[in-house]
This record gives C-alpha cells, sequence and structure tokens, in this order.
C-alpha cells in the first residue's frame, strides 16, 4: 500500500537532516550516484569558464579597485537551480519506509509425552541420573515447537495426566522441570496405563497429526492394562506412537555404598514390548544408552513431526518523493522571480 506524506508538516526543515534520509530506502538509488557527480560537474564547468573568459586591458588604479558586496547576488539564482536539480533528483530516487509484518502460522500437531518416573530412572549411566537427563532433553523439544500442541503424562505404577494439550510452552517446560520421583507413590512401571492415559488426551482431538512418544527404561510390570492392547487403541485413533528404550545394558551406577563409593547394579531391558509398540502406533522404536544419543532421537522426530508453517507478509510503504517535489517547486517559483529583478543582471554590464 503506498501514501503520501502528510501536508501539514512538509515544510518542516528535518526531511534534510542526516537521520530521516539515512532511515530512507531508495527505490530508485541510482539517481543519487548521479547526484553525487553533480560537484564534480560545477568544477569542469568552472574551469572551461576560466579559459573561455574574455579579458579585456584596463587601466585602473589601485583605489578604483574595490569589492562589491552586492555582486555575492548574482550567485544566487544559479545556487537556487543547483538545488531545485538536487532535490529534483532526491524524488526521483524514491525516498519511502516500509513497515513489514508477518503473519505465521500451521495447522499444529497434538503431541503427548509419555515420561517414566520409575525408581530405575535414577540409575546414573546417564548424568546427573535418567530422569533429569530426559527432563532437560524433554524442554529442548517443547521450546522448538511452533503452534504444537503437548501434552505431559507421567507414569511409574500408576499413570496420570501432567498436563493437557497446550500451546503454553512456559508453562509445559515449568511442569517438566517439577517431575519428580515423589508423584505417584505404587512403584513399578505401568506403559499399558500411559498409553491409555495418553489416548484419552489425545482422542478427542482433531489435529491432522497425532503423536505419543514415550520414553521408559523398563518392561511393563504394573498397571491393568495390557501395552499391546493399549497400543492397538491409540492406533485406531490414527495415533503414531514412538517409543524411547533409555539405558545402557550391563553394571550401571545406582547410588553410592556405605563407604561413598559408587554402587553398580545389573541393568537389562527386553526391548519386545517397546518395538511392537512403536510397530503397531506405525513409528519408530530408540535405543538409546547416553545423552548425546538421547538428544539426537529428540532431533529426528522433532524434524519427521514438523508441520508446515505457513506465514503472510504485509507491507505498508509510504512514499515521501512528494516532499522534496513541493520543495523543488517552492526553490523553482523563487528562482523565477530572481529572474525577473535585477539581481541577475547585477555587475554583468
Amino acid at each position: 500500500m503506498e501514501t503520501t506524506a502528510n501536508l501539514s508538516n512538509w515544510l518542516s526543515t528535518r526531511w534534510f537532516t542526516p537521520e530521516v534520509l539515512q532511515s530512507f530506502e531508495w527505490q530508485n538509488s541510482t539517481w543519487l550516484y548521479v547526484i553525487a557527480a553533480i560537484p564534480l560537474f560545477l568544477l569542469i564547468r568552472w574551469f572551461a569558464s576560466l579559459k573561455n573568459r574574455q579579458k579585456l586591458p584596463v587601466a585602473l588604479t589601485q583605489k578604483d579597485i574595490r569589492n562589491d558586496p552586492q555582486a555575492i547576488l548574482r550567485f544566487i539564482p544559479p545556487a537556487l537551480l543547483i538545488l531545485i536539480i538536487l532535490l529534483v533528483l532526491v524524488a526521483m530516487a524514491r525516498p519511502q519506509t516500509t513497515n513489514e509484518q508477518v503473519e505465521q502460522w500451521s495447522e499444529g500437531i497434538d503431541i503427548m509425552l509419555l515420561i517414566d518416573i520409575s525408581e530405575s530412572m535414577q540409575i546414573q549411566d546417564f548424568l546427573p541420573n535418567r530422569l533429569e537427563s530426559a527432563k532437560e532433553v524433554a524442554q529442548n523439544f517443547v521450546t522448538g515447537r511452533f503452534q504444537d500442541r503437548i501434552g505431559l503424562v507421567v507414569f511409574s505404577g500408576d499413570a496420570f495426566s501432567r498436563t493437557p494439550l497446550t500451546t503454553d510452552y512456559e508453562l509445559l517446560t515449568t511442569y517438566i522441570q517439577d517431575i519428580n520421583f515423589e508423584l505417584i507413590e505404587n512403584r513399578g512401571t505401568a506403559i499399558g496405563s500411559a498409553l491409555a492415559v495418553g489416548t484419552n488426551r489425545l482422542r478427542e482431538s482433531d489435529s491432522k497429526s497425532k503423536v505419543m512418544i514415550l520414553l521408559s527404561d523398563g518392561d511393563n510390570t504394573a498397571g491393568n492394562i495390557d501395552p499391546i492392547t493399549a497400543a492397538k487403541l491409540a492406533a485406531a485413533y490414527n495415533i503414531k506412537i514412538y517409543t524411547i528404550a533409555i539405558g545402557k545394558e550391563g553394571k550401571v551406577p545406582f547410588g553410592q555404598d556405605f563407604f561413598g563409593r559408587p554402587r553398580y547394579v545389573e541393568n537389562t531391558l527386553d526391548e519386545t514390548n517397546l518395538r511392537e509398540i512403536s510397530k503397531i502406533g506405525s513409528g519408530k522404536f530408540y535405543r538409546v544408552s547416553d545423552r548425546q544419543a538421547l538428544e539426537a532421537v529428540f532431533s529426528e522426530i522433532d524434524s519427521l513431526e514438523k508441520a508446515e508453517i505457513k506465514e503472510n507478509r504485509y507491507k505498508d510503504t509510504t512514499d515521501y518523493y512528494t516532499i522534496y517535489l513541493r520543495w523543488a517547486v517552492l526553490f523553482l517559483l523563487l528562482w523565477l522571480l530572481l529572474k525577473s529583478t535585477y539581481i541577475t543582471h547585477v555587475l554583468t554590464d
């Protein structure tokens, strides 16, 4: 959209300040180079006039030679003419300002994070432990999304919804930070119950893409719903399931002994259920044994489940060339007035 400057303030001298001139965008900036060439043109013309000036031998005494202040007046009309040309060139360069607004939106994806907080998530093969590493990576995942609704489920012996689907990422990251092992008293790993709670949150969603990300370090040992049955129920609602098995095999550090030395326990994980759950949910299974691998998995899921971001750009353009044209007309009228007076002819005879 193009608008012209307000008539009420065009006479202000602020239009010639460096701050205002530097703030403009110049649509036809080539004319600015022509302005820069004007001093060179005037210098060449001055040298040419010196060379072609007629010299008449006139005998004058020293007392007859004097400077007349009126001689300066003869330079006013040519100076005005140069100023008019400069103003016209500035107008032709098309000074303007543009205020661009960008409106972004996407259809969005609904995502439920299912995080295991069972006792084994305290194992320290991830520093400071498995749960804290999972929380930090999950927070980074949340902050990297755009207009996706994300919810949170925590589970150990039971499962419950920590937050419903929301786009309030600041609130969601706060809830993720506050996850701890005391949220659920019952011990165990109720993977089937976690899937059921996540499905319950997503089943009424009208989003084109519905996703659950299940992160656990153990087998299903609690709850009253079989994980495979829960996965089939989720698939019936077109929910895609990604499963992440976290933890190393073998001896892993878990707390300290009586003397303050690291205590090691034997860790095993049957991946069969988690693999089958991801297969039923048309997702992917991941096995991670360190923090870098966990970050890479969330990064991959982030790229796989990206909604197309669309945007509209609005440009509000204001032209200011009329300001300088008006000044040029003003000086042109003054130049014409002076051309009709004696000033132009002062000392020419």
